[in-house]
């Protein structure tokens, strides 16, 4: 297995899960039975900065909340698939309408419903409050735990590594 870092230059796209990842996997239910979730500022300004820099973005979910599609939208992803019960054949659907490669792809997941979708791309990373069996397939384990900030780190990797990321002008 190569060095973590030597995976990155490859990435050009991202496909993410939203609960444990995106959000911390707390729902709160309101007494309509609307289903919220907070998510971090950080992990959304990442998503931004990638998409401006031309990187794909997908969100795969089994969770069918129509609410975070409003806040996926205001990031600029359009990619997003809700209320799905096999994560590979949305994966590889997605593979094939963007016409991307496996290996291209880093696929963040906490839980196992995420575990062979993880297995299927070139990268997989976890944050550090995912399960067990997703740590032990996991290329990187993020310092920092769903919702608060993993996306953001993954993103700002990747970015680094392809001269991406912000450099400020002098």
């Amino acid at each position: 297995m190569a060095n973590f870092k030597e995976l990155l230059p490859k990435i050009n796209s991202f496909v993410f899960d939203i609960d444990g990842v995106l959000s911390d996997g707390s729902i709160l239910v309101t007494e309509k039975g609307e289903q919220l979730r907070t998510m971090s500022t950080r992990d959304g300004m990442a998503i931004t900065m990638a998409l401006k820099k031309g990187y794909n973005i997908a969100i795969i979910s089994g969770g069918n909340s129509q609410s975070v599609v409003h806040r996926f939208n205001y990031l600029g992803i359009t990619d997003v698939f809700l209320g799905v019960s096999d994560k590979i054949k949305v994966l590889h659907q997605y593979f094939s309408d963007k016409n991307i490669t496996a290996e291209n792809v880093l696929y963040m997941g906490d839980d196992i419903p995420d575990y062979y979708p993880m297995k299927e791309c070139g990268v997989a990373t976890c944050p550090k409050n995912a399960v067990i069996e997703i740590k032990e397939i996991a290329d990187y384990i993020s310092d920092k735990d769903g919702g608060h900030g993993c996306v953001r780190d993954i993103v700002e990797q990747v970015m680094r590594c392809n001269g991406d990321w912000f450099v400020p002008e002098n």
